[in-house]
């Protein structure tokens, strides 16, 4: 499936948002995460079903000053 994850392609086997960052070696416990510019809570990722051609946002807190 291809999906547009922060801005470029990719082409994923994950069906899931939790599926996705672990495919991508994301630690889902420091990010926020949205599916289509709608946040999706770190609890509801599980459930969270991906459909090709979604756009998915990975943020992750960056530190500097």
């Amino acid at each position: 499936m291809k999906l547009t994850i922060n801005g470029e392609e990719h082409a994923v086997d994950a069906r899931t948002l939790a599926a996705l960052l672990d495919e991508l070696d994301y630690d889902p416990s420091f990010l926020a995460t949205a599916l289509n510019g709608d946040v999706v809570p770190a609890g509801e990722r599980a459930a969270c079903g991906l459909s090709d051609g979604d756009r998915i946002e990975i943020l992750a807190p960056m530190q500097g000053g």
